[in-house]
């Protein structure tokens, strides 16, 4: 039923469709044979290569999981110093997260779902997030960029939060700023704000930019 012509396997691209759809509607409202009409294939090839959908849901999850993993590896690897270089033009793991996704991809909108589910991937993710956070405010603690707080760890969460509310509200976002925030357009009206604030309080004028006249 299905030739791709693509470097995918018939495993790889029902597992690609069922993200997207799991993104779009969430897997509760999502079937097996809609999965399989959106791949190209059959139900029964789908059954065939994951079990069940449960079984498929439980790859998508793992893959995703796999694909932020890999991304915060690079991130905070050797030489993976945006995240705290403000000169790299990154102000927090949004921008990084929006510079490294291609426009469209659904992971996002997967991320949201997860997260606010309680699934136990996004339990997993969030933790990994969470030491990610911890670990950047020490290092920029280090390099006296920063101040740890009375309680580093509830900084680091505030910082997070913060982060990931744009993947959260994404939508409520675009529609109050007319521009997606995880867009090149909207993360470079988004950034400089955010540094601002990160740098200097809500006193202070965004990154790069003088303080209005009064």
């Amino acid at each position: 039923m299905r030739s791709t012509q693509d470097d995918r396997t018939t495993r790889a691209v029902i597992r690609d469709e069922a993200l997207r759809l799991f993104a779009e509607r969430g897997p509760e409202s999502v079937t097996v044979r809609q999965i399989a009409g959106a791949a190209g294939v059959s139900a029964g090839l789908v059954v065939h290569h994951f079990g069940s959908k449960d079984g498929l849901r439980q790859e998508v999850d793992q893959y995703v999981l796999a694909v932020f993993e890999a991304m915060l590896g690079e991130l905070t690897g050797e030489g993976g110093q945006e995240l705290l270089d403000p000169g790299a033009g990154s102000a927090s793991l949004s921008e990084a997260f929006a510079r490294h996704l291609p426009a469209g991809s659904p992971l996002p909108g997967y991320l949201r779902r997860l997260l606010l589910t309680g699934a136990d991937t996004g339990r997993v993710l969030f933790r990994r997030l969470f030491e990610l956070s911890r670990r950047t405010l020490d290092e920029l603690v280090a390099a006296g960029m920063a101040d740890p707080g009375r309680d580093p760890a509830v900084r680091a969460a505030v910082l997070l939060a913060n982060d990931l509310a744009v993947f959260l509200l994404r939508d409520h976002l675009t529609d109050v700023l007319g521009t997606d925030p995880l867009s090149a357009d909207g993360m470079a009206r988004w950034a400089p704000e955010l540094l601002g604030v990160y740098a200097g309080g809500l006193n202070a004028a965004p990154r790069g930019e003088a303080p209005p006249q009064r």
